[in-house]
């Protein structure tokens, strides 16, 4: 179990990679963005980046996925303050395979609770090309192990 501990400035991860389908772009997009580009490859819309693109937030979620299963399920994390940043960098196309890219920017013990250290993150989403597609910028509480010795 990785605890607040373990993670230093500079370390950098990488998760994934997952596959993105048609399918998923256009499930997803059905239940929670469903706007015509993310639909239908031939919305007029479409003609701005040629062709059918996920979602912003499902990329986020496939983000949200590649880090639970990469790490927050071996981690002590209990939860996050919130994002500060996401930016869309560019379309992500049925066929492409992210990855994730996390890099720690900061990590400091928490100044209220003994038993927490708070860590930044800066990730990226990279297609097989090793082209971002998103960039976000979060923070994540993670209990000490110095604090579970007592």
């Amino acid at each position: 179990m990785r605890a607040f501990e373990d993670f230093k400035v500079g370390d950098i991860a990488e998760f994934g990679p997952t596959l993105v389908t048609a399918e998923a772009i256009r499930s997803f997009a059905a239940q929670f963005d469903p706007q015509p580009m993310h639909l239908d490859a031939d919305a007029a819309q479409n003609d701005i980046v040629d062709g059918l693109y996920a979602s912003g937030l499902h990329t986020a979620c496939m983000h949200m996925r590649l880090l639970a299963d990469g790490m927050l399920r071996d981690a002590a994390s209990m939860g996050s303050p919130g994002v500060e940043e996401v930016r869309y960098l560019a379309p992500v196309r049925p066929g492409d395979r992210l990855t994730l890219r996390l890099e720690v920017l900061e990590t400091r013990p928490s100044k209220s609770r003994p038993d927490m250290g708070i860590v930044k993150f800066r990730s990226h989403m990279v297609n097989a090309d090793g082209k971002p597609v998103m960039r976000l910028t979060s923070t994540m509480m993670l209990g000490r192990r110095a604090a579970a010795a007592g």
